[in-house]
């Protein structure tokens, strides 16, 4: 496997950026909960402060999803060693997450907004690829002869 010289840098870059994100959900959610709470919104009868309370829970919960993402790239940028499976998994339903996003966005924002979410879907999938797979930990019989034992040196008597 070879080594892929900018991995470091896109790591912490796209782990940078996560933190931005979430401090921009979370922004947009707490602004939003005040939208509603002074409009008296209420959605199929349910109470503004349900509505209130249900933006800055789920800002909030974004946020964390985005943060703990940032640390695992954070991790894996300053270790310079490839995520784990949980880890890799977390990365990749980030991705995913942002190219559904992204595809959402084009319509209803614009697309600046597009183009920011796969810049960060882009950082995360550059982060995954140029770490690729976990080298293979050798087994403790892995130092012995390859085909086996050698074979005994004839004695002479």
């Amino acid at each position: 496997m070879g080594t892929v010289a900018a991995r470091r840098p896109v790591a912490l870059v796209a782990a940078v950026v996560l933190i931005l994100e979430a401090g921009g959900i979370v922004l947009l959610n707490w602004i939003l909960s005040i939208v509603v709470d002074r409009q008296q919104m209420s959605l199929a009868g349910l109470r503004p402060g349900a509505m209130t309370t249900g933006a800055l829970a789920a800002g909030a919960v974004a946020a964390l999803s985005l943060l703990g993402c940032a640390a695992l790239l954070l991790r894996t940028g300053l270790r310079d060693r490839p995520p784990g499976t949980l880890a890799r998994i977390a990365l990749i339903c980030c991705a995913v997450v942002h190219a559904v996003l992204g595809a959402f966005v084009v319509g209803m924002v614009g697309w600046l907004a597009f183009a920011a979410l796969l810049a960060v879907l882009a950082l995360l999938v550059l982060t995954l690829v140029a770490y690729g797979e976990r080298p293979a930990v050798p087994d403790a019989g892995a130092d012995a002869e390859p085909d086996g034992p050698a074979p005994a040196a004839p004695t002479s008597a």
